[in-house]
């Protein structure tokens, strides 16, 4: 396994975020994990990058204790997060923000192939590659943001809440992009999300989190076809 979260448990000033979290995510897999608002998805992706300690589990990537990591060091690893709330540095270009993400060692080597691989992903980008990031709308931020994420040549890409204040038709397109990337680069992915049946819709197994618990687990197929999910989460 690539990534492997055993007993994971986060607390707030004494409120529990996580409890007994246990995730597996397979090298080339794209898992999502969906579910309400505040059931704990951000903070999961926090702990893995180490923006957040957790009081009790472990997380191993690729055989290595991440805990034992330092966060800044976790990216080096190969571990890309694209937190929620579309943030790209306002006053770069496009292609600025691009060249940020690809600052890496092991993206350096392989920048301009990534930068293009971006471009045709989101060629809305190529357009506007001189453009000040401030000046994009929420959409293009949005697929900015997952660019820079891409720019870094990650092992594994950590997206959070993509469609969040997006117009359907364009969180629409973005997830039909992040299928792209998975399907056509083999990107291990793991989506958060609280649309479910979009986040559902592409992936290869799924986790479904309430109150910081997992309480279903399956795959594309199993999870589609439950009725706790179909009628909780997909108005069925």
């Amino acid at each position: 396994m690539m990534l492997e979260i055993e007993g994971l448990s986060v607390s707030y000033g004494g409120l529990a975020a996580l409890r007994g979290v246990s995730i597996t995510v397979a090298a080339g897999q794209f898992v999502a994990i969906v579910g309400p608002n505040g059931a704990g998805k951000t903070t999961l992706f926090k702990t893995v990058s180490g923006i957040v300690e957790p009081a009790s589990g472990r997380i191993v990537f690729d055989g290595r204790d991440l805990l034992a990591v330092p966060p800044p060091e976790r990216a080096h690893l190969g571990i890309a997060h694209v937190p929620e709330g579309r943030q790209v540095f306002a006053a770069m270009t496009v292609l600025e923000n691009l060249e940020m993400g690809a600052y890496q060692l092991r993206s350096r080597l392989d920048r301009q192939r990534n930068i293009d691989r971006i471009f045709t992903l989101f060629p809305v980008l190529a357009e506007r590659r001189r453009q000040l990031a401030g000046t994009l709308s929420g959409g293009e931020q949005q697929m900015l943001a997952i660019g820079r994420g891409i720019a870094s040549n990650p092992r594994l890409l950590l997206l959070d809440e993509p469609s969040m204040g997006l117009a359907p038709a364009i969180a629409d397109l973005i997830f039909e992009r992040i299928a792209a990337l998975h399907r056509e680069d083999r990107v291990t992915l793991i989506l958060v999300e609280q649309r479910v049946a979009e986040a559902l819709e592409s992936c290869d197994y799924g986790y479904v989190l309430e109150t910081g618990r997992v309480v279903l687990e399956g795959t594309h197929g199993a999870l589609m076809a439950d009725d706790r999910v179909r009628r909780a989460y997909l108005g069925m």
